[in-house]
């Protein structure tokens, strides 16, 4: 008995021998999420990613980051899972939630990485309690509803050491930096101004709030708007709100700004290399609802705005900028320079963005596209650089390059090669919004007997650091959000 005891833990102790050596030599190839610590995927592990606000815009956002199967999508939250049900058919296995707090309530400890697509108001309660818990964040473009969230969300990614992307997929186009190549090697020389200007809104924008009061759809509970809602002031369920148009209401949304200039002032502000902005003035379209009288409309965007943002020098430009935006349709002239017959910006000319530079100008549309340089010599260029592999695929590789950065850790040279990450794309979503700030110091009014005396038109001086304008202090409103109880920054 004895000597059977004696071989039977040789034996045992020769099996526990050599598992423990194969998984030792196996560790140094293959390393567990658990043992890399908060933050640290192994490269061959795949992601662990949860989905909110996967309709819409949101569909492909999961869907490309989710790139076939290379990751995992193991949560969704969505409010309407009517309108979300493309998403939710295509990943049938992930847990499906309503309220993103329950979601990380519950599956925290199982997700390494989220999307956020919803509409712009809850972009940064949002990522902010997804950070907290260490995990990384894509956010739809604009980054924030406002200027202290984008500041926030910034100094939150260094903090808590997460890697973060915002969806303005164009910043990772080959027109982007083709763009920046040519800047690079002076072929235009300093710019002293840009244009950039839109076709949007194309929603209802500059109309009085609906005073009737639908029902709910079918596929949404009162639960579910109260979710949809936020931390936003309560406003009852309208479909000029749900599933799109809220884009026009400030409560919600940020307009044509929020929604293009994330794209058409990107490709400038990387070009120059520029920061904060130190002066914003603007007009808007008016509004007459009646007795032809101008309308103010609080809760809505204008339909049509023109916003001109200064600058200082870069370390990149040496000149200061002029940054000329307008939307509603609204577009500058062709410079003498660029030919009658040619579009300016993007084919069709409804979009885009022109660099008028001391040596020639150089013209663009949305995402980028389009490059192409007109020089004061009679040379016109188009774009050269081909695409690589990484940005034929879907929109440029935007979501796939954050995955893997995602994978390769916070400060890695994957994560510093992320072309809208939140040092970057948290300043550029600052400047899109001043003149959102602009545009709500215009419409600023107050009562004054019979009367409307408008209060915000002229120019605003900005202090970046502090994040005040310093001349127009109830310009100040607009800066910072309120928020409803157990939402917010940290709720």
């Amino acid at each position: 008995m004895k000597s059977n005891q004696s071989g039977n833990n040789s034996e045992s102790s020769r099996r526990k021998f050599i598992r423990n050596a194969t998984a030792a030599a196996a560790g140094f190839y293959i390393v567990p999420r658990h043992v890399m610590g908060r933050g640290f995927i192994a490269p061959s592990d795949k992601l662990n990613l949860a989905g909110i606000g996967v309709g819409g815009k949101g569909s492909s956002d999961i869907a490309n980051a989710w790139n076939n199967g290379a990751e995992n999508v193991v949560a969704l939250c969505d409010v309407d899972w009517g309108y979300a049900k493309n998403t939710a058919n295509k990943f049938p296995q992930a847990k499906k939630y309503n309220d993103y707090r329950k979601m990380f309530d519950e599956m925290g400890k199982s997700i390494d990485a989220v999307t956020v697509s919803t509409p712009d108001h809850m972009h940064a309660p949002i990522a902010m309690a997804a950070m907290q818990l260490g995990k990384h964040v894509y956010v739809q473009k604009p980054l924030t509803h406002s200027i202290y969230e984008a500041r926030m969300l910034t100094e939150a990614a260094r903090k808590y050491k997460v890697v973060s992307q915002m969806g303005n997929q164009g910043a990772s186009s080959d027109g982007s930096s083709q763009l920046v190549e040519w800047f690079d090697k002076g072929l235009i020389g300093k710019v002293d101004t840009a244009y950039i200007w839109t076709n949007r809104p194309v929603w209802p924008q500059g109309i009085p709030f609906p005073t009737d009061k639908p029902a709910l759809p079918s596929t949404m509970t009162k639960e579910d708007w109260e979710l949809w809602i936020g931390g936003a002031k309560y406003m009852d369920y309208h479909p000029l709100l749900h599933p799109f148009k809220w884009r026009g209401w400030w409560a919600f949304g940020t307009g044509a700004l929020g929604d293009m200039g994330c794209h058409l002032i990107d490709p400038a502000f990387r070009v120059l290399g520029l920061g904060y902005p130190t002066e914003v003035e603007c007009s808007v379209g008016q509004v007459f609802v009646r007795d032809w009288q101008p309308e103010y409309i609080p809760e809505g965007c204008p339909p049509s705005s023109h916003v001109e943002i200064k600058f200082p020098a870069s370390a990149k430009n040496a000149s200061p900028l002029k940054m000329v935006w307008s939307d509603g349709g609204i577009r500058p002239f062709h410079p003498d320079l660029i030919p009658a017959d040619d579009f300016i910006g993007e084919p069709g000319s409804a979009n885009g963005g022109m660099l008028i530079g001391e040596k020639g100008i150089m013209t663009f549309g949305t995402y980028g596209m389009a490059p192409q340089i007109y020089l004061k010599d009679g040379t016109k260029m188009q774009k050269t650089r081909p695409a690589s592999d990484i940005q034929k695929m879907p929109e440029s590789g935007h979501q796939f390059s954050w995955t893997k950065a995602c994978k390769a850790g916070f400060g890695s040279a994957e994560h510093k090669a992320l072309t809208s990450s939140f040092d970057y794309s948290g300043p550029l979503t600052e400047t899109v919004l001043m003149g959102n700030l602009a545009i709500r110091s215009y419409e600023l009014r107050t009562k004054k007997g019979n009367g409307y005396e408008n209060m915000g038109r002229k120019k605003l001086l900005w202090d970046g650091k502090s994040m005040k304008i310093t001349n127009f202090d109830e310009a100040n409103q607009f800066v910072k959000e309120n928020y409803r109880d157990g939402f917010g920054l940290g709720a």
